[in-house]
């Protein structure tokens, strides 16, 4: 049987925390940041979790945490 491939894409934009759950972090948070109110880069600092439905979807892609 071949190896279980990991969706390289996804791997870059998710980590698995200890309780197996997926978290990621904002995007527009690199570059132009003059036009953006500090409010709204202060939300962008934070990172969220994959809401319960498309977690299900993530573990497909990321087979091996």
């Amino acid at each position: 049987m071949p190896k279980i491939k990991t969706n390289r894409a996804a791997a870059k934009r998710f980590k698995k925390t200890g309780t197996g759950k997926f978290v990621f972090s904002k995007s527009n948070a690199s570059h132009i940041l003059t036009k953006k109110t500090t409010k709204r880069k202060r939300g962008l600092r934070k990172s969220r979790l994959i809401s319960k439905p498309d977690r299900k979807e993530i573990k497909l892609l990321l087979p091996n945490g």
